[in-house]
């Protein structure tokens, strides 16, 4: 069976967007992972037409693939190629770019097929513009992954603890970032959101990369882009990315351990320390 995309998967199975945007070009879509096999059987269970997974050993970093994953897509070549945008499903896809001799566009929204071309709307300058983009031949896209997809046949799989919210109705939002260690300690963030009667949110990197929260609560230039009393950043660098979706708050507040953030010369207030010494003893005070 000839397919009419390729998803390139790695070890995570957030590929959820990825499948969405793939159905929406017509035709079978076949998906290569370089995972561990329960993430390609989680793939194949999402209604893929075709899965192909390159077996390694566990130990095996999925980068070590890339070589298999140029060769499987070589070998049904497609229109459109797609991945999402950890650092690991990058290298697959430029693996499998060259190989096709592929144009490449990092910053894929939306991709629709035309007769001889295909349509690509993508982010620019940090995500703060939009170009369209016509290719002629095969193009390798990078997009966001989304969420882990349901079973074929079955309701949504929620993979974390939070329900689906609307960010812009909250008059206070803590935002979560890559500086949280684990996801157990969210409950440290819950707790503090409790005592300041706050919605959780987060950076791009732990709703897509980490999948510990949906899309729905990732703020950005591609995620929401809230207007609140108060936004309090936690364990969030500051880049632009992020940023771009705070500029409507009242009073920006970040938490941070690096004293040279690049958060700090975009808030209001600053708090330099281990969060998981500041956030108890705020939650604390607020108590």
């Amino acid at each position: 069976m000839s397919v009419n995309a390729w998803i390139v998967v790695a070890d995570q199975p957030t590929v959820g967007n990825l499948i969405t945007v793939a159905r929406s070009l017509g035709g079978p879509v076949g998906a290569v992972v370089a995972g561990p096999r329960p993430v390609a059987e989680t793939v194949a269970s999402s209604g893929v037409d075709k899965v192909v997974w390159c077996h390694a050993p566990d130990d095996v970093p999925p980068e070590a693939s890339a070589q298999a994953v140029a060769d499987t897509v070589a070998a049904d070549p497609p229109r459109v190629v797609l991945a999402g945008r950890n650092p690991a499903e990058r290298v697959l896809l430029g693996a499998a770019a060259a190989r096709l001799k592929a144009a490449v566009l990092t910053g894929a929204r939306s991709v629709s097929l035309a007769d001889d071309s295909t349509t690509v709307v993508n982010a620019v300058f940090g995500d703060i513009s939009e170009e369209t983009v016509a290719v002629s031949g095969p193009v390798a896209l990078l997009l966001d992954g989304g969420s882990v997809p349901p079973a074929a046949g079955l309701g949504a799989t929620r993979t974390h603890g939070f329900e689906e919210i609307d960010l812009n109705a909250a008059h206070r939002v803590i935002g979560v970032g890559r500086g949280l260690k684990a996801k157990e300690d969210l409950a440290l963030i819950e707790e503090l959101a409790h005592a300041l009667e706050a919605e959780i949110a987060c950076s791009r990197p732990v709703a897509e990369g980490l999948n510990w929260m949906g899309k729905d609560r990732y703020i950005g230039s591609s995620g929401a882009h809230i207007t609140p009393q108060l936004y309090l950043a936690i364990g969030i660098s500051g880049q632009l990315q992020h940023m771009v979706g705070v500029t409507g708050a009242e009073t920006i507040v970040a938490i941070n351990a690096d004293p040279n953030a690049a958060i700090f010369s975009q808030t209001d207030y600053g708090l330099v320390g281990d969060l998981y010494q500041l956030v108890p003893a705020i939650t604390a005070a607020l108590k």
